[in-house]
């Protein structure tokens, strides 16, 4: 785990942690990567393990508050090379980044003491970059804030796979959840202000291994929805996000003499998200689905691709409408 020691400002109403993560070396296709036991069965010393889940958590002062499981961007090499020249994959230039709210822990940070942040990655293996801005809202008017956590619950991820496999073949079905929610009260200048923020995720990956392990093809779904909702006497804001992440990859080689042999490959994936979001006297409704696909095969020799074609087709929608004149 990686962390930093932050004070926050005694005048502090509101604070969120926006996280950002990026995965490459032996964890660029996690998504893809196979039990520890098929491996070690296989005596496969290159092909990188630790399953097919990844989750990094935001901690405080040692309690997770928080959770990101990260859209699957596939990099400018990624797959087979041919396919992202000149479409590159959805958010590959310009990652996500997730939101954490912290407000509901305000009443431990507003003692003008030290606080530790920390990051990690479950099962994860080299490289992951993960870094944050702390966004943080002042109250001008006050010296000092104070506030309590009424309630916070946070329990340990759950994950089963499924494993069946019989020397190179074999399928493993993967599933994890978890859920996190806190609240707490905030006293400043705008009056008492109750704030609750929850995540809940889902996850499943298949990924069956065929013809002596030379087809391989991964199903997975990452499902998250988070939500924020700060209420005085009235409701001030509300905030709810879900988001899916569906993903669909078929690599098949062939044809392998030494250090020559062809891929076929299918990538189809997509990042959708719908948002509701109202503040004082608006409230409206957002939604996004950006699709790719992609197939093709190459001739590699040498580690070079020497023939191959890629093609790929992407498409995004976006819609946003008023849904009502405000909140009560």
């Amino acid at each position: 785990m990686q962390s930093k020691k932050l004070v926050i400002p005694s005048n502090t109403y509101r604070a969120v942690l926006e996280v950002f993560v990026s995965f490459h070396s032996n964890d660029e296709d996690w998504y893809m990567h196979p039990p520890n036991e098929y491996i070690e069965a296989n005596n496969i010393s290159l092909l990188p393990g630790n399953g097919a889940v990844r989750e990094s958590t935001v901690q405080l002062d040692g309690d997770v508050v928080g959770a990101v499981w990260p859209f699957t961007v596939i990099y400018t090499g990624g797959v087979n090379p041919l396919f992202w020249r000149p479409i590159t994959a959805i958010g590959s230039f310009n990652l996500p980044t997730y939101d954490i709210d912290i407000t509901p822990f305000l009443g431990k940070l507003l003692d003008g003491k030290e606080h530790n942040f920390g990051f990690s990655v479950t099962n994860a293996l080299d490289v992951w970059f993960i870094d944050a801005n702390l966004h943080i809202w002042l109250d001008h008017k006050s010296e000092k804030t104070f506030g309590s956590l009424v309630s916070y619950e946070a329990p340990k991820l759950t994950l089963h796979v499924d494993s069946n496999f019989s020397a190179l073949d074999g399928r493993f079905v993967t599933s994890a959840g978890r859920h996190i929610s806190a609240t707490g009260w905030v006293n400043s200048s705008y009056g008492n202000v109750m704030t609750t923020f929850y995540q809940r995720f889902s996850y499943k990956n298949s990924n069956l291994y065929s013809k002596n392990g030379t087809f391989q093809v991964v199903n997975q779904t990452i499902d998250a929805k988070s939500g924020v909702f700060a209420k005085s006497s009235v409701v001030l804001f509300l905030e709810e996000v879900h988001r899916t992440f569906p993903l669909y990859i078929f690599s098949g080689t062939s044809d392998q003499v030494g250090d020559e042999y062809s891929l076929v490959s299918v990538v189809k994936m997509g990042f959708n998200e719908r948002r509701i979001s109202g503040r004082k006297q608006e409230f409206s409704y957002i939604s996004l689905r950006n699709a790719q696909s992609a197939h093709g095969y190459m001739k590699v020799k040498k580690n070079l691709v020497v023939d191959g074609l890629g093609e790929t087709r992407g498409g995004q929608k976006a819609r946003a409408r008023e849904l009502g004149s405000g909140l009560a």
